[in-house]
């Protein structure tokens, strides 16, 4: 009975089979051994019994839900408001928005420049990643997709040949 009281405590207060054994009594050279055999069902099946309810029942208590989540974090977040802590308050509530899934991260390793490539290859990189992302593009028109990123490639190559012309041209006039 000792070392089931001495239990409950390990899950409150994370403490090991062994300390739980010294706890109940037990010497501290025979601890392991004994929270060992106490730990065994075949031996012990009552002790082991109770140990998965004070599980159950700590998994329950700290269970992490989405409402206890999202409300912990809004606590945090407003104690950190009233402690002026901005930042901490910032990272709180930008946390509350991944959890409620507001925020989507992406991360795009890009291996070459879209002005490189020629309408063939810009047309078959969209097509591929239309079809990689096509989950999360649901409702948008493909021709929008296409017509963006056309103007975008335009933008790229009208500003880049633009401040190429300029190097050019400034570069004539200080030589002369």
């Amino acid at each position: 009975m000792l070392f089931r009281s001495v239990s409950q405590s390990r899950y409150e207060c994370r403490k090991t089979g062994a300390e739980c054994a010294i706890a109940a009594g037990y010497s501290p050279e025979a601890a392991i051994v004994y929270a060992s055999k106490l730990q065994n069902p075949k031996t012990y099946p009552l002790v082991v019994q109770y140990i998965g309810q004070l599980r159950s029942e700590y998994q329950k208590k700290y269970d992490v839900t989405f409402e206890r989540h999202i409300s912990e974090l809004a606590k945090l977040r407003d104690n950190a408001r009233e402690n002026k802590a901005w930042s901490a308050a910032v990272n709180a509530e930008v946390a509350r928005g991944k959890a409620a899934g507001l925020y989507v991260e992406q991360k795009i390793i890009r291996t070459g420049k879209l002005e490189d490539l020629t309408a063939e290859q810009l047309e078959a990189r969209m097509k591929e990643i239309i079809n990689e992302y096509s989950p999360i593009l649901e409702g948008v028109v493909l021709d929008d997709i296409k017509k963006e990123v056309k103007s975008k490639q335009k933008e790229i190559n009208y500003s880049s040949s633009s401040s190429s012309k300029s190097s050019s041209k400034s570069e004539s006039e200080s030589h002369s």
